[in-house]
C-alpha cells in the first residue's frame, strides 16, 4: 500500500490567512474613537500635500500613521486584587503630594494624596478609571495651557474631573489636564454611570497629566520617576473602611 499523502493544508505546517488576521489584531491595537476625527483630518492632508508632491505626499502618510499609532487602546489586564487603586495613564510618576481635591467636585477641603502621572506625546493617552466604582460627579474647568510637567500644570491648566464612589466606599478622584500641546479633553462617562478597573473611559489628545486623589491614609506603593501602565499597575492600597 502507499503511504498516505501528506496533509497539504494551509493550517499545518506555516501560517493561515486567519492566523496572520489574528496576529495582526493582537499586535495593532485598536483606536480610541476620539482620535478618528483628527487622523482623518491628518489622511486627508495627505492626499492633499501627494498631489503637491510624491516626497510631501509620503510624509504626510508617515505623519497619518503616526497619528494613528498615538491614538491606540491596547487591551490590559487589570489586578483583581481588592482595595487598590490602579494606574489611570501610562507614563511617569511625576510627583507625590498631599493636595486639596480640585474645588469645582464641591467635597470636603481635607487633604487627600495625589499621584501625578506626566504623558509625552509618545505614551497611550486614554484615560482608565482606577478602581469598580460609580461616577459621582464630573467638572470641567477652562484654564491654562502649561506644561505638563510643571507643578503648577495641576492647579492652572485646562482639566476635567471626575469622583468615583468605589464600591467600598472610596471617594477617588481622577482628574484629566491638558498640557503644552493638548487642546482638547474627552470624556465618555457621565455622572451615574458604573465603571470598571481598568476600563477606558477617557482621552487627552497629545501631551498632557493625569492626577490621582486617594484618601490621605492609602498605602503608595509608587514613587517619582517609575513608569505606569495604565489599568494595570497598583498605584495604591486603599485603607480599610471604617464600620
Amino acid at each position: 500500500m502507499s503511504a498516505n499523502p501528506p496533509d497539504e493544508s494551509p493550517d499545518r505546517g506555516g501560517f493561515s490567512l486567519g492566523t496572520v488576521i489574528d496576529l495582526a489584531r493582537n499586535t495593532v491595537p485598536p483606536m480610541h474613537p476620539g482620535g478618528r476625527p483628527i487622523v482623518l483630518g491628518f489622511a486627508f492632508g495627505a492626499v492633499a500635500l501627494r498631489l503637491l508632491s510624491r516626497r510631501l505626499g509620503l510624509l504626510g502618510f508617515i505623519a497619518t500613521a503616526w497619528c494613528a499609532w498615538f491614538f491606540r487602546e491596547p487591551k490590559r489586564v487589570t489586578p483583581t486584587r481588592p482595595r487598590v487603586a490602579v494606574a489611570p495613564a501610562d507614563g511617569t510618576v511625576a510627583d507625590v503630594v498631599r493636595a486639596l481635591p480640585p474645588a469645582e467636585l464641591g467635597l470636603p477641603a481635607v487633604p487627600m494624596t495625589r499621584i501625578s502621572t506626566f504623558l509625552t506625546i509618545f505614551d497611550i493617552h486614554v484615560q482608565r478609571a482606577p478602581a469598580h466604582g460609580e461616577v459621582r460627579t464630573i467638572a470641567y474647568r477652562p484654564g491654562k495651557f502649561l506644561s505638563a510637567n510643571l507643578d503648577k500644570a495641576s492647579e492652572d491648566n485646562e482639566r476635567s474631573a471626575m469622583v468615583v464612589r468605589t464600591v467600598d466606599g472610596h471617594d477617588l478622584v481622577v482628574v484629566q489636564i491638558a498640557g503644552l500641546v493638548a487642546r482638547r479633553i474627552v470624556c465618555s462617562v457621565q455622572e451615574g454611570d458604573k465603571v470598571a478597573a481598568g476600563q477606558t473611559y477617557g482621552l487627552i489628545r497629545f501631551g498632557s497629566r493625569v492626577d490621582l486623589y486617594v484618601p490621605i491614609d492609602s498605602r503608595v506603593l509608587v514613587e517619582p520617576g517609575q513608569r505606569t501602565v495604565g489599568g494595570e499597575t497598583v498605584l495604591v492600597e486603599l485603607p480599610d473602611v471604617e464600620v
